[in-house]
């Protein structure tokens, strides 16, 4: 089972247990109450969650009181994947096939850009390609449908 880092734990907060955390994903539902999470190799349960200035206050079932909580300082929270068939996962766009849905390959997908108004795919060649484009992702093999043209703004220029 792939688990997938959703956020980090910071500071103990008050003397019964809670703690801030820092989400790295914009799902939020990863907080709900009854959400199990992997915290250094064992499951913690969600009681609780409040949103704190850009952070999240959280106790866990199994997290008693202060001295427990600071036990989890600088902790890394990872979670099963969200089953959404819609959704575009970085962990599967990296290192995967990038091909054209007319058959040309593109190489592969080295990372994911983060950009305001669409992530990137950026590819082994250098190009870069707005997921807007991505059509679908299956066994390792992403495939796009980019606008005439987009690839030759990566091509080297020629001529004399």
């Amino acid at each position: 089972m792939t688990l997938l880092e959703i956020g980090r734990i910071g500071r103990a907060h008050g003397v019964r247990g809670a703690v801030m955390v820092t989400l790295s994903t914009d799902r939020t539902e990863r907080l709900a109450p009854g959400s199990r999470l992997q915290c250094r190799g064992e499951w913690l349960t969600v009681a609780s969650a409040t949103p704190h200035t850009r952070r999240w206050l959280v106790t866990f079932d199994e997290v008693r009181d202060r001295t427990a909580s600071e036990r989890l300082t600088g902790a890394t929270l990872h979670a099963e994947p969200v089953d959404d068939p819609d959704a575009l996962w970085v962990h599967e766009l990296i290192g995967a096939q990038v091909v054209e849905v007319g058959g040309a390959d593109r190489g592969t997908c080295a990372a994911v850009v983060a950009n305001p108004a669409a992530d990137l795919l950026e590819l082994s060649t250098g190009a870069l390609v707005p997921v807007v484009f991505v059509r679908s992702v299956a066994d390792g093999v992403v495939t796009i449908e980019p606008p005439e043209g987009l690839f030759e703004l990566f091509e080297p220029a020629t001529g004399g």
